[in-house]
């Protein structure tokens, strides 16, 4: 008998243009050793619900679909005590994850780096009980931004251009928040954050100090002031579309562990999907939870 492998994917992710490669995709598994379950997800969470029933039971877990679909696979192997090693060829709309760990857009040759590729750690998101790969994030544009299930690509850019409509300043939602981290606290009103382990999200790369790695226990936090007039609205829409990024209005930093808190209850976004509406929540970034072949 080979080694097992249970390949997930979403029939439905970028144009569904998986069901064109399907029968190569299976054949590179074979030649490479593996005996081959297929699952095609049925509906959302079905994903996180099978890596959690059968993630011990098999070598690997090969998933193709958009982040959201990773997303899925890794929730569902966090709570297991043996975490099999995850391999990923996207086939979503966006794929920023996966640019962030070089894999290619090529879906032949990324299923060929799924089974053949190595084994690389990667830090993974706790956002109060349940978990996120890449991105936590509230406030303006997480709404208009994420209407499909993974439209992570220039949000910033996106982000600049929402804020630029507003009419008036006052007219612009944000957040009264606490936000604490390494013993410090910050107290302000914010319009937008995003707790980040990825390379780049949309014009992101310019707004973040220091190297960005996706094994180095730390995870990069942006955080957006609410404009007073129009100089500080000016400034930001700078800063998100990379002209100017020297703003006291947006504030950067990396750590390991950062609390949330609010009086009223604050929307937020987990890759891409809906992650509740707390008024307190601690993220941390658990290092090295899950290897993802690359």
């Amino acid at each position: 008998m080979g080694k097992k492998l249970l390949f997930i994917y979403n029939p439905h992710s970028g144009r569904g243009m998986i069901k064109v490669h399907l029968s190569d995709i299976i054949e590179i598994m074979v030649r490479a050793g593996y005996e081959v379950t297929v699952y095609p997800t049925q509906h959302p969470k079905d994903a996180e619900q099978k890596a959690a029933e059968y993630g011990s039971s098999f070598e690997r877990i090969v998933v193709s679909g958009g982040d959201g679909t990773l997303d899925e696979v890794v929730t569902g192997l966090m709570p297991l005590e043996k975490k099999c090693l995850v391999g990923y060829i996207p086939a979503g709309s966006t794929n920023d994850y996966a640019s962030s760990l070089g894999l290619e857009s090529d879906m032949l040759k990324a299923a060929d780096t799924a089974v053949n590729g190595t084994p690389t750690p990667v830090d993974i998101g706790m956002f109060g009980s349940t978990y996120f790969v890449y991105v936590a994030a509230f406030g303006i544009f997480t709404e208009t931004s994420y209407t499909t299930s993974q439209q992570l690509k220039n949000v910033l850019g996106h982000a600049a251009y929402v804020l630029s409509a507003f009419k008036q300043l006052k007219d612009i939602p944000s957040y009264q928040m606490q936000v604490e981290y390494d013993g410090n606290v910050l107290y302000d009103e914010f319009i937008y954050g995003m707790v980040t382990n990825t390379v780049s999200v949309g014009g992101m790369k310019g707004l973040i100090s220091g190297e960005v790695d996706l094994d180095d226990g730390l995870f990069e936090v942006t955080l957006i002031k609410m404009p007073k007039n129009p100089l500080d609205l000016s400034q930001i829409v700078s800063s998100l579309t990379g002209l100017d990024t020297v703003t006291d209005m947006v504030t950067s930093f990396q750590t390991s562990d950062v609390k949330f808190s609010s009086v009223e209850s604050v929307p937020w976004t987990l890759d891409g999907e809906y992650g509740g509406k707390p008024t307190e929540v601690e993220v941390k970034a658990l290092h090295g939870a899950i290897s993802i072949v690359s």
